[in-house]
């Protein structure tokens, strides 16, 4: 019969291990979160406001064009 607990790392090393990994990994994706996905998000965001600026632009130039004669 072979020795117990087996050689190698004990159970409890390998779940630090694992808990490191998922550290570095977790760290990886909030980098890429920050560097990548905000501003990314962040410019088509000014986009759209700019955009949805100028449509409301729009829209109350023409609500003051159909204003008729003695209207407020």
């Amino acid at each position: 019969m072979g020795s117990y607990p087996p050689p190698g790392p004990s159970v409890g090393q390998r779940i630090e291990e694992a808990i490191e990994l998922m550290e570095m990994e977790l760290r990886h994706a909030i980098a890429y979160v920050n560097d990548a996905v905000v501003p990314q998000v962040r410019s088509e965001s000014i986009t759209a406001m700019r955009k949805v600026a100028e449509s409301l632009q729009k829209l109350a130039d023409r609500m003051d064009q159909s204003k008729g004669p003695g209207a407020r």
